[in-house]
């Protein structure tokens, strides 16, 4: 007898073109450009250690009056029986530094610097923020409008950049802050002059996003998607504000993140030649001031707030060099 023969299966081996593609549809998965983004920052440890720190002292700067409270100082508050009459430096050592007082007493009046630097930092990040936002959203509405239709426009607005970029800001900004009134748009003070700094520096720091802006427009306007969208009919309103602002939103982020810093600094420097805001406001750039002479007999008065200045100028340049490279790696260093 012979033996009985294996009946045929009706199953059949996947091929191997089956097989790739259930592998790439479970692998492969489509990502947008800014998860692709957050994906190269995250593998920035730098960018990350500034960008947290950012975060810290924007969250110092909102709870400033919390956290004095929890302190149990006041930046107004003098403690005159911690200065030396005779030399009227702090008692102790490292500036007075203690349970009481984390980073000293300002000489002569006593005031604790741990309060005057948390409140500083509001001044610092005020006029950082905001001098930045106004700088944008000039150099971005005319440097689009420049790019796009050209001819005159594109060279009158030209004009006025170089004419900005040429201008003494910080020697215009000493005149101009001289001769303010006091009370103005219901501020007063230092209120007056923290609106008058937000005001010029923005002024002046538009060219600077402008020129950016203006180029990426001169670069877009001819790209195939613009001419699609103008041949089947869209309007220059639209074109503007869907198919060439959406394509230039990296490089207007990147130029803000360098932007803050640098008009922190510039703050600081107003500050600390005196046409910043008035005392008693804290500002860092003002106890720098105040500093330059106590710099020998207390040293920590000017540690202290130029070591804010520094970690903050780092911190920002930090996020911000991390963040061109996410949004731009062909770039990157």
């Amino acid at each position: 007898m012979t033996a009985p023969l294996h009946e045929p299966t009706t199953e059949t081996a996947p091929s191997a073109t089956e097989e790739v593609a259930a592998v790439a549809g479970k692998s492969v998965q489509g990502r947008s450009l800014s998860r692709i983004a957050w994906g190269r920052l995250k593998r920035d440890k730098l960018a990350l250690a500034g960008g947290t720190v950012v975060l810290l002292l924007i969250l110092v700067a909102i709870l400033a009056p919390l956290i004095t409270h929890l302190a149990g100082q006041s930046p107004d508050d003098y403690h005159e029986d911690l200065i030396d009459p005779l030399f009227s430096t702090p008692t102790g050592s490292l500036g007075g530094i203690s349970a009481d007082h984390w980073f000293g007493v300002e000489p002569v009046n006593g005031r604790d610097i741990f309060a005057r630097i948390v409140y500083g930092a509001q001044v610092s990040l005020l006029v950082g923020f905001l001098s930045a936002v106004v700088a944008v959203v000039f150099g971005t509405v005319l440097g689009v409008l420049a790019g796009y239709f050209g001819g005159w426009f594109d060279s009158l607005i030209s004009r006025v950049m170089d004419m900005l970029l040429s201008f003494p800001q910080l020697l215009f900004i000493i005149a101009l802050v001289s001769v303010m009134p006091n009370d103005m748009l219901g501020l007063s003070g230092s209120g007056v002059r923290i609106l008058v700094m937000i005001l010029v520096i923005g002024f002046f720091g538009w060219p600077y996003v402008g020129r950016v802006v203006r180029g990426q427009t001169l670069s877009l306007r001819e790209r195939e998607y613009v001419e699609a969208a103008r041949s089947l009919g869209a309007g220059q309103t639209y074109i503007l504000f869907k198919e060439l602002l959406p394509n230039i939103v990296a490089p207007i982020i990147v130029y803000t993140t360098m932007m803050i810093p640098t008009n922190i600094l510039t703050e600081a420097a107003l500050s600390f030649l005196g046409v910043g805001v008035k005392p008693p406001t804290a500002s860092w750039g003002q106890m720098l001031s105040s500093a330059v002479s106590y710099y020998d007999a207390d040293p920590m008065y000017m540690i202290i707030p130029g070591l804010a200045i520094f970690i903050t100028v780092l911190s920002f340049n930090l996020l911000g060099d991390g963040v061109r490279d996410a949004l731009d790696p062909k770039g990157s260093r």
